[in-house]
């Protein structure tokens, strides 16, 4: 990817991507949690670039977002991609939108997460992103309210977001009554169900079904002339050959958090310490899950930025 030409005073868009969105080339913003904080390195790396092949392979310009010494990138050179790759969860901070003012103002690099991603996908006019899984609703949050910023910046923010649902390891129903509440349509592609990122079902319903990306493009434009604000969660299944037997995943998830519990780990660190034990305790079958249905969403997001 070519370096990146600042744009603005803390906005930098890589000419790739900027010459893409002057001339109507379909854009897919990614984010950069799941490189710094999503797997281990070299693994990372490895699929930050697929993330992106994938991207292009679908006819799209991809648009990984991160904080780099204090800059505000989207589009990073494959330099970037091994730098936040290496320095890993230790010396690259998450960064939510209430992060980005700090990390700028310090001049330091951070990983954005999906609300992270999404607010700097949006200055820089980027309409669709592709995750893994958004944040939810956190288990016990009627009691402790917490409540992932995911689900206030998709009120807030226009950029639609491709993902396999929300983690299982949330309160689903209560994430979905949260999106409800702000406006926040939850659309289904091909299903019926609201997946929850290991698993295709959730027994929890969408608010629409779609058969293709045109006809989900056809929402987000109307959306937009509508001026309703906000995003939209678009929700796409894991692919079949690598969803996880529920009752197995079931087993999994609730060792994991006894052992969260037990170590004191809280807020937003929960949910990163959750996955890595997942992944150890499925010996790689959650990892690999994860990737293929990341890959799967960039796809689906390609498809959807070419038919708006």
């Amino acid at each position: 990817m070519s370096a990146v030409v600042e744009f603005g005073d803390h906005l930098a868009i890589a000419p790739e991507v900027r010459e893409a969105l002057a001339s109507g080339v379909p854009v897919v913003a990614l984010e950069s949690t799941i490189i710094s904080h999503g797997f281990p390195y070299p693994t990372n790396v490895e699929c930050a670039l697929e993330a992106e092949r994938v991207a292009r392979a679908a006819g799209a310009v991809p648009a990984t977002i991160a904080i780099i010494g204090g800059t505000l990138t989207v589009g990073l050179s494959g330099d970037q991609i091994e730098h936040l790759a290496s320095a890993g969860p230790a010396g690259v901070e998450k960064a939510s939108r209430r992060d980005l003012a700090v990390l700028v103002a310090r001049g330091a690099d951070g990983a954005t997460t999906v609300a992270g991603t999404m607010a700097v996908a949006a200055m820089a006019g980027i309409r669709v992103f592709a995750t893994g899984g958004i944040g939810g609703a956190h288990r016990g949050a009627a009691a402790s309210f917490d409540i992932s910023a995911d689900l206030l910046e998709l009120a807030r923010t226009e950029v639609a977001v491709v993902c396999a649902g929300a983690k299982s390891v949330l309160d689903l129903g209560l994430t979905l009554e949260v999106l409800e509440t702000h406006g926040v349509p939850v659309l289904g592609y091909r299903t019926d169900e609201f997946p929850a990122f290991y698993t295709r079902t959730s027994g929890h319903g969408v608010d629409a079904r779609f058969e293709t990306a045109e006809e989900i493009a056809d929402v987000l434009r109307a959306r937009h002339e509508l001026k309703l604000g906000g995003g939209t969660v678009i929700a796409n299944p894991i692919p079949k050959e690598y969803e996880i037997e529920t009752e197995l995943l079931g087993r999994w998830i609730d060792e994991a958090l006894a052992e969260a519990d037990a170590i004191g780990v809280h807020g937003k660190e929960v949910t990163p310490f959750l996955l890595a034990r997942l992944h150890e305790l499925s010996v790689g079958v959650t990892a690999e899950a994860n990737k293929q249905l990341v890959y799967s969403n960039v796809a689906l997001a390609a498809a959807i930025a070419k038919a708006l």
